[in-house]
């Protein structure tokens, strides 16, 4: 979904250990000046973030955008809500997901697109349990020993 052209500012590693991901989307984010000034320097944390629908309007919640220096009295409060950025189809299509029990929705990324602009990637995750966890880290071990073992018959 994210071109190649576009720099990542931030990733949110938290969501993809903690929960499956069944769609996902980009959307722009209304920032204040400094804060956009404040991204370009990568002062961005999405680990504890998370979106919800209010009237029909996406709100991002818990998004820490740290103050920018330069700014002195025009900075804003960092971990203030943020509009996200969607089109009415989609955020009805949201809507409907996420009055489904256990769905929710969480920032993946944060980036520039190739024309500047910041993007968030959301995705419409629901949580793991504990032992599809395990799972996952069972699954990542044997994959990893199974390279192991196709680069030494290689190497012979």
């Amino acid at each position: 979904m994210i071109e190649k052209t576009s720099k990542v500012i931030a990733t949110n590693r938290k969501a993809y250990r903690d929960y499956s991901i069944i769609e996902k989307f980009e959307c722009g984010i209304e920032l204040k000046g400094s804060e956009v000034k404040s991204l370009r320097d990568g002062r961005i944390n999405l680990d504890d973030s998370f979106a919800h629908i209010d009237k029909e309007e996406v709100i991002l919640y818990n998004t820490h955008i740290s103050h920018y220096a330069q700014a002195s009295y025009l900075n804003v409060e960092p971990t203030r809500p943020r509009k996200l950025l969607l089109h009415k189809n989609q955020i009805r299509k949201l809507i409907g997901h996420t009055a489904q029990k256990g769905l929710t929705l969480v920032p993946l990324q944060a980036y520039f697109n190739k024309r500047g602009f910041v993007k968030i990637e959301l995705a419409l995750c629901k949580g793991k349990k504990v032992y599809d966890k395990r799972e996952d880290i069972k699954r990542r071990e044997s994959d990893l020993e199974m390279r192991r073992i196709m680069k030494d018959k290689r190497n012979r």
